[in-house]
């Protein structure tokens, strides 16, 4: 006599089996898809949180090596995330104290406008360190040469001013006067604040810096 195996015998098999078996690849699927989703979403939110300039997709896509078209599906996934809509999952989120927003055909991460009052008191007020050596000198070449590109600072500093630049710009005493339409690059203006700070009505009464340097005339006037 022939025992038949309940688990490989075909009368065993219930219709509700039968579904689930044919949906159990769709669900792992379906989630595989999330997760890649959802590290996709995180790896452009890590870079986007350390660039100083707004980032193209084109140059998004290259930093994690993805297609365009899933980069752009992912920025448009963190907009609707930071903006409290909706989350890579689909699930409502809560709204952030930051926003992803597209600036001169790039992205970048920028404090939501409702906070900017607090975070100006904060970083005015509440956070009055000393500027470095490195720091007044970025700020003076901002000063005498504005508007003007990081990369133009660094060129006549001779060392990278990214760091420099984004304390300048949290303290108030600089801001982004425009971003250039060709090349993209911020250029970057003095506030009232420096004024302020120096005790001058107008940036015509600072100090002329040729008789400083050496050499006299020749010197800073004609680095750019």
């Amino acid at each position: 006599m022939t025992i038949r195996d309940p688990t490989t015998d075909s009368r065993s098999r219930t219709p509700q089996t039968d579904a689930a078996a044919s949906v159990a690849p769709a669900a792992r699927e379906t989630a595989a898809v999330l997760s890649d989703d959802h590290a996709l979403d995180r790896q452009l939110e890590a870079v986007l949180m350390v660039a100083d300039e707004p980032q193209g997709l084109v140059h998004l896509a290259t930093a994690v090596g993805r297609p365009i078209a899933e980069v752009a599906a992912s920025v448009a996934r963190l907009v609707a995330d930071f903006d409290g809509l909706r989350s890579a999952d689909g699930t409502k989120t809560v709204r952030r104290g930051f926003e992803l927003r597209e600036i001169a055909g790039g992205w970048r991460i920028y404090v939501r406008a409702t906070h900017d009052e607090l975070v100006t008191d904060f970083v005015l007020t509440q956070n009055p360190s000393r500027l470095s050596q490195a720091a007044l000198e970025t700020l003076a070449v901002i000063a005498y040469k504005q508007p003007i590109s990081r990369g133009q600072v660094a060129s006549i500093r001779a060392v990278n001013v990214d760091s420099v630049v984004r304390t300048l710009l949290g303290r108030g005493l600089v801001t982004e006067a425009f971003t250039d339409s060709e090349t993209g690059a911020i250029n970057y203006a003095t506030t009232d604040l420096l004024l302020t700070q120096l005790g001058i009505n107008s940036l015509d009464e600072l100090p002329h810096l040729s008789p400083l340097l050496d050499g006299g005339t020749d010197g800073f006037e004609d680095l750019l």
